[in-house]
């Protein structure tokens, strides 16, 4: 689903963002760029930037979420917004409202933005065609479809630390069918030159024809990570399989869990990603997941940064300097 006419303005600038599909590399490395003047605000003993002060930011999810949540939180609160959680179980939605008018209502509060997270794929694309003008939509994660901030604060993390996208294998391991953090992945690396990006899984969690997205396909694990660079390894989301495609979580980790003497056949200075939440002694083991080739918590702090550089930039402000 390309996203790119509607998530731009008349001078092809960001006005809202709903997918990594379709957009340019000069704007997700804007992105980038600008998330670098955000992260020393995370070091400084105010951590506040007056870049959205007096806009007022709604978290509206209608999933559940922890690290995503909190760091769109962060972010906004660290540009110096106003930030409304509303919380949908107990929301007016739970009892009968319509999205729409559960819309039209926030509007009516004079909000900027809404960051959303729904179950269904489109749902962002849909609200930001249906709010007012003055109103921006960021894509929290919908369906199976996208979630393209977390795309961005891993390739943040990839280029902080290997410096240049262009030399790079990264092998994406898992759940990639039920995955939209892969789907985002796989779109920003190629768009921002990766060569060889590689999706390894089981059969029954690769989706079909996905090599139409440029990646390379795996289903034996040892080969997949042979000589990579990066390591993204991606959780069993059970909660969207419609049957049981694996027989056990057990063995699903004696077949692809990460251990240290699987990251041993990846590149010598290879790094491990996970976009969370970890299920331990499943995709990963201990050892690995808190190892020194580990960058699993630098993803959680980069990602502030990078959300408060899509934040600012949805909303038409930049970041000046070191974001002073």
């Amino acid at each position: 689903m390309r996203q790119a006419n509607i998530q731009l303005d008349a001078e092809g600038r960001l006005k809202h963002f709903l997918g990594i599909e379709g957009l340019s590399r000069d704007l997700l490395t804007q992105i980038l760029d600008n998330a670098e003047r955000f992260a020393p605000v995370g070091d400084r003993a105010v951590k506040k930037v007056p870049l959205l002060r007096g806009k007022t930011v709604v978290n509206l999810f209608f999933e559940p979420s922890t690290r995503t949540r909190t760091t769109f939180d962060l972010a906004a609160k660290r540009l110096s917004a106003d930030v409304l959680n509303l919380n949908i179980e107990s929301s007016s939605a739970k009892k009968g409202e319509s999205l729409a008018d559960t819309l039209r209502n926030l509007e009516a509060m004079q909000c900027d933005m809404f960051v959303v997270r729904h179950q269904t794929s489109g749902a962002a694309a849909y609200i930001a065609s249906q709010v007012a003008p003055h109103i921006s939509v960021v894509n929290g994660g919908d369906g199976r479809h996208e979630h393209p901030t977390q795309a961005m604060l891993d390739c943040f993390t990839i280029r902080r630390l290997k410096k240049r996208f262009e030399d790079l294998t990264v092998a994406i391991v898992g759940d990639v069918a039920h995955s939209r953090v892969a789907r985002s992945e796989i779109h920003a690396l190629k768009i921002l030159g990766v060569p060889e990006v590689r999706v390894v899984g089981p059969r029954t969690l690769i989706p079909p024809q996905i090599e139409a997205m440029g990646v390379k396909v795996f289903h034996r694990f040892d080969e997949g990570i042979a000589d990579a660079d990066v390591v993204i390894m991606l959780r069993l989301q059970q909660e969207r399989m419609q049957s049981a495609l694996l027989p056990s979580a057990h063995e699903y980790f004696r077949v692809y869990g990460l251990t240290e003497k699987r990251l041993k056949l990846a590149a010598k200075d290879a790094i491990v990603m996970h976009p969370g939440p970890i299920n331990r002694g499943v995709e990963i083991d201990s050892a690995v997941a808190d190892g020194l080739q580990s960058v699993i918590l630098q993803q959680v702090t980069n990602g502030i940064a990078v959300r408060m550089a899509v934040m600012s930039m949805v909303m038409g402000t930049q970041a000046v300097g070191s974001a002073a």
